[in-house]
């Protein structure tokens, strides 16, 4: 049976990247990446799939006279390859209502909170001076509005006493990384589909889909 192709949008150093990466060397994860896209020439992260005999292309957004045009652009080169989910990975471009139409229940992201809480950038500091107790991560469809769309799997992360922005990040990252290659799964297996604003998943009680919390280090 075909494996279920995606493709990966980054901008920096695809740390969510290499982790999916990792995850489709399984031959049993029903995904493979067909396509790593980036917007930046010098994303580290081109040189992580390229070492992993990923197809790589980069389309400069620089080189467009607008959103809307960048994105007909990467549209086209997502569609050739013949990619059926388009994953963001630290891909820092506010995408167009068209794209997102476009792409609509086939595109996903990951963010560093439990949305809708903490929408927006600079969320560990955010967390932090706001005393929030429960951190986490979140993988969502994709919307056009900033962090929103139904959200797929989420990961909760307490906050210690002591912790930095830069030690909270670290925390959360490593989950963001177990819930990524996740939620890829539920929606290569056909498990996850939206549902009235919401994810409906078959067989949500297995072990593999309970809510990851770590303990308290």
């Amino acid at each position: 049976m075909a494996r279920y192709k995606i493709a990966i949008l980054i901008s920096g150093r695809g740390s969510n990247m290499a982790a999916l990466i990792e995850a489709c060397r399984d031959e049993s994860f029903p995904a493979e990446v067909a396509l790593v896209l980036s917007n930046r020439p010098e994303a580290p992260g081109l040189e992580i799939a390229k070492a992993a005999h990923i197809p790589t292309q980069v389309i400069e957004h620089g080189d467009f006279d607008s959103r809307e045009a960048f994105d007909a652009a990467m549209t086209e080169s997502l569609a050739a390859s013949g990619v059926r989910l388009i994953c963001l990975a630290g891909f820092m471009r506010l995408l167009s209502a068209e794209f997102c139409q476009r792409w609509r229940d086939s595109l996903i992201n990951i963010h560093p909170s439990l949305l809708p809480a903490f929408k927006g950038l600079h969320v560990h500091e955010r967390m932090l001076e706001t005393g929030v107790r429960i951190a986490g991560c979140t993988v969502h469809f994709v919307r056009p509005e900033m962090d929103e769309g139904p959200i797929l799997v989420q990961a909760a992360v307490p906050i210690a006493a002591d912790d930095t922005p830069k030690t909270l990040a670290a925390r959360i990252l490593v989950q963001e990384h177990r819930i990524y290659p996740l939620a890829v799964r539920l929606i290569a297996e056909g498990r996850a589909r939206t549902a009235g604003g919401m994810v409906a998943i078959d067989n949500y009680g297995l072990p593999e889909q309970i809510l990851i919390n770590p303990p308290l280090e």
